[in-house]
């Protein structure tokens, strides 16, 4: 890694990336996007991650969007646009492969694009001097790479709208009790908060998250009974997989399960 997105594997199979460009509130340039963006494909290669933990360095940005003082950023906006960036801001947002749990771990500042890219996570989780928003439209753009679409997704019309067509920013407390993010705590309890979430990840078997994690991905189209049917790859391989057999038995036996991702 280059310095600026820094990634690290523990034992358990829990990887963290951070963004670490504190000069710019861990805004991302070109480069930076790249390297995030190369970084899920690594992470969908390896079998032994099993949960992603995405964050920004230091205690006041998680990342506030693009770094506009970049050459490569400072595009017309339909440039911008048309260049396409795969899988939305940062890589994450949009993204339809990749099938490990993510967490996103809000420190600061959630800005424009650094907003998409929290929204990629499928668990939130903010420090209390947290600020999320869309601020876009205040520059004369608009919330391109993920943005739009998944907040009117995730909160009701009026709430989405409410932000997206103003550019106000929001508090951590406000996006708890939109439902938008699933825990606030205080700065210097965040990491105890996000290890809760990553150890009660880690009591599930691997197979069994990314089958969940494909059935609501890859069936929000589809009618319930549809849904239901559908024979998704994940969900055989967990179905079929020696955890499962391994998780029945060691629930019987009164002992935690071992679990092996296959």
């Amino acid at each position: 890694m280059s310095g600026e997105i820094c990634y690290h594997l523990d034992s358990r199979g829990v990887a963290t990336i951070t963004i670490d460009r504190p000069a710019v509130r861990n805004a991302l340039d070109e480069a930076s996007h790249r390297e995030l963006s190369a970084l899920w494909d690594r992470i969908e290669a390896d079998a032994s991650v099993r949960v992603v933990v995405v964050t920004g360095a230091g205690d006041r940005a998680f990342c506030a969007g693009a770094d506009v003082s970049d050459a490569g950023i400072g595009k017309t906006g339909l440039e911008y646009w048309s260049d396409g960036r795969p899988g939305g801001f940062g890589g994450l947002p949009l993204r339809r492969t990749l099938d490990v749990p993510v967490i996103s771990r809000i420190n600061g500042y959630a800005l424009g694009g650094g907003l998409e890219l929290a929204l990629g996570g499928d668990i939130l989780v903010a420090a209390e001097n947290a600020s999320l928003g869309f601020t876009e439209p205040r520059l004369g753009r608009v919330p391109l790479e993920g943005g739009a679409v998944l907040l009117a997704r995730r909160l009701p019309h009026h709430l989405a709208m409410g932000m997206l067509m103003t550019g106000r920013k929001i508090t951590a407390r406000q996006a708890y009790e939109w439902h938008l993010v699933n825990e606030v705590v205080p700065g210097d309890e965040l990491d105890a908060a996000v290890e809760r979430w990553v150890s009660d990840m880690l009591a599930c078997a691997p197979l069994s998250l990314k089958a969940i994690k494909s059935i609501v991905r890859d069936t929000a189209h589809l009618p319930p009974e549809q849904a239901q049917a559908l024979r998704l790859p994940a969900l055989v391989a967990a179905l079929n997989s020696k955890d499962q057999d391994e998780g029945v038995r060691a629930f019987a036996e009164k002992r935690a399960p071992q679990w092996e991702g296959r």
